[in-house]
């Protein structure tokens, strides 16, 4: 008996010491999630968790460069007509969702009748979609009608019935057919807002908690979840074979190369378990990352880069350690809006503009580079952000103009002037102007309401400062509750029309936080979207920018330049500015055990 335990044992301490280690991936979000519904959430962290276990048809090529679209659930590239009107989807059969009580023991084949179900539920308005007014603008055939039907009857969104826009070709394949011409709709088949959903799943789980409870055919699933704490994804069994195929272009650092020619041929995923730290503050991120606890920091707080990387070079101290950097330009946009619907500060008159002018020039753009983003951004003279079609490098506006005096004779001009002797401008009527910006307690938020004190103190207007949790202020901003707010928007297409949409009047209470409304820029809106990539489009791009520099719904803050820094053991890490679902083509190779 003691022999056959002594084997017993020996046989265990061999597979132990044989079995391969489970591989983490860990880092951290500055911004705390919403939840993991495609068709409610709108932020970028809920999306990127999202896009990780949810599938759209298409996907990004992770590493290649220029960016390109291939299929992912999608059997081939869309079909699409001359006109840009009709799209066409067979989705390859085989494909799984993850296993979940919903579907009571059976394994549930994803179909063509899951992603119409998908595109259907934003345009119920029970969901309360974030992004129906990218569909909306897209013009899918009888939805829009549909959704005005149920909120005059107040009856259920009838999902059943069928609609000219979406057809069931059969199972697999489905079709898509627009009201006008729309070339870039392509890219929002790689949008995770169209990735497929399980109608047993949202039902049996209803409109309440859905939110909390994502399964997708994606390569991940949601394991864990301590709101606004920690969050924790494991490998979806279900996930069918998908094997490491990325190519990084010829001029990509020699490492990337080699690192992308070793995992060829891998299956996906390659690491065991993601897990998200939600931290907001700066400081103990980064040094979560400094002690190996993050294996990766997505974006190097601005605080810390004269320390991490002095001239924008990697600092020797970590060289040393093995760590490397990635250093990237993103495609974003960074502003203070102004809730065109406030008494105070909304409004087209020329008195509303003036004093939306007057703040925007007394708001010292440089000052925020070099003190707050320290040195890790460029002045946003547009709307329209760097490494999207439509951005033009030479574009010149006042939005980064920096004019004291000019912003005070303007005021002066208006009549918001000191009437009671005190000190602080009046409004022209003589009541208190007294400005509200919505802000956070992290320290950056800080650190910019101090400097929107300074600059509003010196205009000699009154500023207050309205402090909540990031998604509080989003549900407040969506509701059309707040006066101005700080708001970043990064880009899911490589295209412009991602970000003038942030100005369109029907997306109010969704991309158009100060619910900017004028019928001259829609209209341009509209016809821009028609028409495909050239010098006619980029003109009306031209026009629409300089339009929101003259009525300054926006005061244009910045464009950021990040860095993200990876310990030695992460390998086949690249930034893809416009993909979501990265974490399955990163590995873990060599992480000391204490780490």
């Amino acid at each position: 008996m003691l022999r056959v335990l002594v084997l017993l044992m020996s046989l265990l301490l061999a597979w132990s010491a044989s079995a391969e280690p489970v591989k983490v991936l860990r880092y951290a979000f500055r911004i705390a999630e919403t939840g993991f519904d495609p068709a409610q959430i709108s932020d970028l962290y809920s999306r990127t968790m999202a896009a990780n276990i949810f599938d759209a048809p298409l996907k990004y090529a992770y590493l290649a460069r220029p960016y390109q679209l291939k299929p992912n659930t999608a059997a081939a590239m869309p079909e699409v007509s001359a006109d840009f009107k009709t799209w066409t989807i067979r989705i390859r059969p085989g494909i799984h969702f993850a296993d979940d009580p919903a579907f009571k023991g059976r394994k549930r084949e994803l179909t063509a009748a899951d992603y119409i179900y998908a595109l259907k539920r934003h345009y119920d308005p029970v969901t309360k979609s974030g992004n129906l007014y990218v569909l909306e603008g897209v013009g899918i055939l009888g939805l829009s009608e549909l959704r005005a039907e149920a909120q005059k009857t107040k009856k259920p969104f009838d999902y059943d019935r069928p609609v000219e826009g979406l057809q069931q070709v059969d199972r697999y394949t489905y079709r898509v057919r627009t009201a006008q011409a729309n070339p870039r709709l392509i890219y929002w088949f790689a949008d995770v807002m169209m990735g497929a959903v399980a109608r047993e799943v949202v039902e049996a789980y209803g409109p309440d908690h859905i939110m909390e409870h994502p399964v997708g055919t994606g390569p991940w699933q949601l394991a864990e979840w301590r709101r606004s704490s920690r969050v924790a994804f494991t490998k979806n069994p279900n996930y069918r074979e998908v094997f490491y195929d990325e190519t990084p272009p010829a001029d990509a650092d020699p490492r990337l190369i080699a690192e992308a020619a070793r995992l060829k041929g891998k299956r996906l995923p390659l690491v065991d378990r993601v897990e998200i730290s939600i931290i907001e503050e700066s400081q103990p991120r980064w040094l979560a990352f400094l002690n190996g606890e993050a294996d990766m920091i997505d974006e190097v707080p601005s605080d810390f880069a004269i320390i991490a990387m002095p001239h924008n070079h990697l600092a020797p101290n970590l060289a040393k350690r093995g760590i490397r950097m990635d250093r990237y330009a993103r495609a974003d946009y960074l502003s203070t809006y102004f809730g065109m619907e406030n008494p105070l500060v909304g409004g087209y008159e020329p008195a509303k503009v003036a004093l939306r002018r007057a703040i925007s020039l007394a708001y010292d753009n440089a000052q925020e580079i070099r003190l707050v983003r320290r040195g890790q951004a460029v002045p946003a003279q547009g709307v329209v952000a760097p490494g999207t079609m439509g951005y033009e490098p030479g574009f010149k506006s006042e939005m980064s103009d920096f004019d004291r005096a000019r912003a005070g004779a303007l005021l002066d001009l208006y009549g918001y002037v000191d009437r009671n002797g005190d000190g602080w401008r009046e409004q022209p009527d003589g009541k208190p102007l007294v400005i509200e910006l919505a802000s956070q307690p992290d320290g950056q938020s800080r650190q910019l309401a101090e400097l929107w004190q300074k600059n509003m103190d010196a205009l000699k207007i009154r500023v207050t400062f309205k402090i909540a949790q990031w998604p509080e202020n989003l549900k407040a901003s969506r509701a059309g509750k707040l006066m101005m707010w700080g708001v970043s928007w990064s880009a899911s297409i490589p295209d412009a029309d991602d970000f003038l949409g942030l100005g369109y009047g029907p997306n109010k209470g969704q991309a158009n936080h100060s619910r900017f409304d004028l019928p001259a820029y829609n209209a341009l809106y509209l016809k821009q979207q028609g028409l495909p990539d050239g010098p006619e489009r980029q003109a009306l791009i031209e026009q629409m920018q300089r339009l929101m520099v003259a009525y300054m719904p926006l005061k244009g803050h910045v464009h950021r330049i990040f860095t993200d820094m990876l310990q030695p053991w992460v390998i086949g890490y690249k930034r893809n500015l416009f993909m979501r679902d990265f974490w399955q083509y990163v590995d873990i190779e060599g992480k000391p055990a204490s780490s």
